[in-house]
């Protein structure tokens, strides 16, 4: 994977943001899957590759509905629950109902092809959210998954740069688990090359199930004799699982464990100590620039005419248009800028507590 250009937004401005335009829309009651929102010339339908995920109702989708009804246009949903086949039929009712333009949260980016190559072809722009779609006619838009790897894989190597590292990866279906790895691998390769660092697990799980990751760093901790120093967790869920599965030996706050999303549960892991390293990722930042994108492409479809975006080389060679945001490594040295942001509130922390002085 080779990024030509990038365009990448800070997150100190998304920060700023988060204090300011995102405070309401945090706080919004989320409006179910398959209900319409405002009025409108511009329909923008969403399709939802699993609602019941914490982050998309919480926060993606109060952004993107907000950013829709503040270009004039209106929204409509729906939800494959964790189905490729669903989603295909979903995008269909999606411009059946008479969207303009549709957002997807591929469940699986291979077989949703079919569904974007037959929106492009009438004439319906197509947004990849958060999730390649391996189309060079589709908007991809999500935060620089590579580097999320890099920052979860660095702050594990700060800690623990030797000894057997378990590896959980997302779903195979999903290019993100492939940019997470491969960040991994600009950090912790050489090690693992000189014989410093030792893998002794890694695995793909489906959907990103957090049991499912319980249950494999389980069978990873036998197969080891629990002789494991650290574990790459692709994501927040996932991490606790692997979590519970330390827990249950005795060994939760011990080994280092990464994840990423800024889960509240997992924020509270960070607080505890349980869990090393959360790379933040605001989703109301994503779901503002879909929503902004979606109103454009309704004015013109032609995605590079989109504002802030960059050529960006896939994994299968396609030149697709994207834009990029920028994530921070969370840890128990800088819970603060979840806090300042109004992401999480000190309260609900639960797990903090003082280090170097200082109250969490």
């Amino acid at each position: 994977m080779q990024v030509r250009r990038s365009t990448v937004l800070t997150m100190s401005a998304v920060s700023v943001l988060a204090m300011g335009a995102f405070g309401p829309v945090a706080s919004a009651t989320t409006v179910p899957p398959g209900t319409e929102g405002g009025g409108g010339d511009c329909v923008v339908g969403v399709s939802w590759n699993n609602y019941q995920e914490e982050r998309w109702a919480k926060w993606d989708e109060p952004a993107l509905q907000a950013a829709i009804a503040a270009g004039g246009g209106s929204y409509i949903s729906n939800d494959a629950a964790s189905s490729a086949e669903t989603q295909l039929s979903n995008v269909e009712n999606l411009i059946a109902q008479g969207a303009n333009v549709v957002v997807i949260l591929a469940q699986d980016g291979t077989a949703i092809k079919p569904a974007v190559a037959d929106a492009l072809a009438n004439g319906v722009p197509v947004i990849a959210y958060d999730r390649l779609i391996e189309d060079p006619g589709a908007l991809y838009i999500t935060f620089d998954n590579v580097e999320v790897g890099r920052m979860e894989a660095q702050a594990i190597f700060d800690q623990v740069p030797e000894g057997n590292y378990v590896i959980i990866k997302g779903n195979a279906a999903d290019a993100n688990a492939d940019f997470l790895r491969s960040g991994y691998d600009e950090v912790i390769g050489d090690a693992v090359e000189a014989g410093d660092i030792t893998i002794v697990g890694e695995t793909y799980t489906d959907n990103w199930d957090p049991a499912l990751a319980q249950t494999e760093m389980e069978q990873f901790l036998t197969a080891s004799n629990n002789e494991v120093d650290a574990v790459l967790s692709e994501n927040d869920g996932m991490a606790g699982g692997v979590v519970a599965a330390l827990e249950a030996q005795g060994l939760a706050g011990l080994v280092p464990v990464s994840g990423q999303d800024g889960d509240q549960a997992a924020l509270n892991r960070i607080a505890l100590g349980t869990q090393t390293v959360d790379v933040w990722k605001d989703s109301r930042a994503l779901g503002t620039a879909a929503g902004e994108a979606a109103m454009q492409l309704c004015a013109d479809p032609d995605v590079t005419a989109v504002e802030g975006t960059a050529p960006f080389t896939t994994p299968e060679g396609n030149e697709v248009t994207s834009i990029l945001l920028q994530p921070i490594p969370i840890t128990q040295d800088n819970l603060d800028v979840v806090v300042d942001a109004g992401w999480i509130d000190q309260a609900t922390l639960r797990g903090r507590r003082v280090r170097h002085g200082r109250s969490l």
